[in-house]
């Protein structure tokens, strides 16, 4: 499936690896491929800017959303969450507050989801009547990521004050997924 994916899709998934190995996962998640999306220069980084997604933010509410460690309960106690952890990766690198969990090495498979968010990418190519040729570019990731609804990915987009519609009205496919 690969060899139809534009230079720019390729990247995407190649950022999504690279964004896994930071964030010390053992598998590349959905939300991997929104960061490394994030980056993206062309039509499926464009449409996330366009709505106000850019990678720092999507970093910062990615590490919340799965984060184990519950800012509400910690602000009780008057300890600010974000500035502990901005400190401990100043320090230490990031993923820091990530306990146990080695900076993995080498290849890191794909989980479930990813598999299908890049299916649902070949999906959303063909919808478009394009079944010969046609190649799957960064906005054909997204609607692939989106298409999938995984729910780290709902929770961050959710955070950021992002709907799916508005995403697909970028990319000028509403009818995707």
């Amino acid at each position: 499936m690969f060899e139809r994916f534009t230079q720019e899709a390729r990247r995407v998934v190649v950022g999504a690896q690279a964004e896994a190995r930071e964030l010390r996962a053992e598998k590349i998640e959905p939300v991997h491929l929104l960061l490394a999306l994030t980056e993206d220069d062309s039509r499926g980084g464009a449409a996330l800017r366009s709505c106000g997604v850019d990678h720092e933010s999507a970093r910062s509410a990615v590490v919340r959303a799965g984060s184990p460690l519950d800012a509400d309960a910690l602000a009780a106690f008057g300890i600010d969450l974000e500035q502990v952890r901005a400190a401990a990766e100043a320090a230490f690198g990031p993923g820091a507050l990530e306990q146990g969990k080695p900076e993995p090495g080498g290849h890191i498979p794909f989980a479930d989801g990813s598999k299908r968010a890049l299916e649902e990418s070949l999906r959303a190519v063909l919808r478009r009547g394009r079944r010969r040729g046609g190649a799957i570019d960064s906005g054909h990731v997204l609607l692939g990521v989106l298409a999938v609804a995984d729910p780290l990915v709902q929770r961050v987009l959710a955070e950021l004050g992002v709907a799916r519609g508005s995403l697909e009205g970028q990319l000028g496919d509403s009818s995707a997924a």
